[in-house]
């Protein structure tokens, strides 16, 4: 399979994976300054961006099958990699597999959800992409007002307001109910569970959460630790689900500090999950609630336009 691409810089190659219903473009914000100092390769993971689809069955173990099989027609095995979301579960999977990857920085991985988070998880994304392609004739206005985008990337992020329009733009452009994403979103929440590594196996992963993750809560965690008990965890403060998005400076120094061996573990006191943290009802409510309030206005903008 040939996968879409683009590659830029110079220096050791860094692998760039995005998340559920995105795209290379998720990295616009980072990857010039990457590319800086580094051979930057941004994928569009089968099924995503301008790449085909996958054959048959859609999860995270056959797409890390193509993405092993694109480092290898490249001569890229060993390459350092970076996940958010969904590529980090993927980036998580690729490192596990041994061989694959070197350096691997998870960003707020999926697949450590529990009980009813399995159920928040895959209701809210499933009617976040309902929305996104109800309100596709009306986004270009939505995104460039900085109240109507807040609304819209409330469950993503932590201060929506301050994403660029044309960034914004792009990422519900791609964020559509197509049949790789409705077969990979029900792979990821009712397929599988994340499989682990045992101590010693990866030696240079770091985990990063954003500590208001309305996605994947920060209790989650504590599970991606006891899975990956090599990994270090990295804290985004005032950061959501995507931190290339809320926190491109902390993302670019972080990347660039673990794949040059130079990454300092953050100290116990700023490793630990606060009690608000673990029970994300707040966060919760008010996603669910943003959800809602969208679609109840996007079906009346249609019901109206048909009067």
């Amino acid at each position: 399979m040939s996968l879409n691409y683009v590659r830029r810089g110079s220096g050791k190659p860094l692998l760039l994976l995005h998340g559920l219903g995105s795209s290379l473009k998720a990295w616009d914000l980072i990857l010039d300054e990457l590319a800086a100092q580094r051979d930057v390769i941004a994928l569009d993971l089968p099924g995503f961006g301008q790449s085909p689809a996958l054959l048959g069955e859609v999860s995270i173990p056959t797409l890390a099958d193509a993405v092993t099989d694109f480092l290898t027609q490249h001569q890229l095995l060993g390459i350092d990699a970076v996940g958010n979301s969904m590529g980090a579960r993927l980036v998580l999977e690729l490192a596990r597999r041994g061989q694959v990857v070197g350096a691997a920085i998870s960003l707020d991985p999926g697949g450590f959800w529990q009980g009813w988070q399995v159920a928040y998880f895959y209701q809210s994304v499933r009617l976040s992409a309902q929305l996104s392609s109800l309100i596709q004739p009306i986004l270009p206005p939505l995104v460039s007002n900085p109240v109507s985008r807040t609304l819209l990337f409330a469950q993503f992020s932590a201060h929506p307001w301050t994403i660029p329009a044309g960034v914004a733009l792009n990422e519900f452009r791609e964020f559509l109910p197509t049949p790789s994403f409705t077969k990979l979103l029900d792979s990821l929440a009712h397929g599988p569970p994340q499989q682990g590594a045992p101590i010693g196996s990866i030696p240079n992963l770091v985990i990063g959460w954003g500590r208001q993750d309305r996605i994947c809560p920060p209790s989650q965690a504590k599970r991606a630790l006891a899975l990956f008990p090599d990994a270090q965890l990295h804290w985004f403060s005032n950061c959501g689900h995507v931190p290339q998005l809320d926190a491109p400076a902390e993302t670019v120094a972080l990347i660039l500090a673990v794949t040059e061996g130079r990454y300092e573990p953050q100290t116990p006191d700023s490793t630990s999950v606060k009690e608000s943290e673990v029970t994300g009802n707040v966060f919760i409510s008010v996603g669910v609630g943003m959800l809602l309030v969208g679609l109840f206005l996007t079906f009346g903008l249609k019901r109206k336009s048909h009067i």
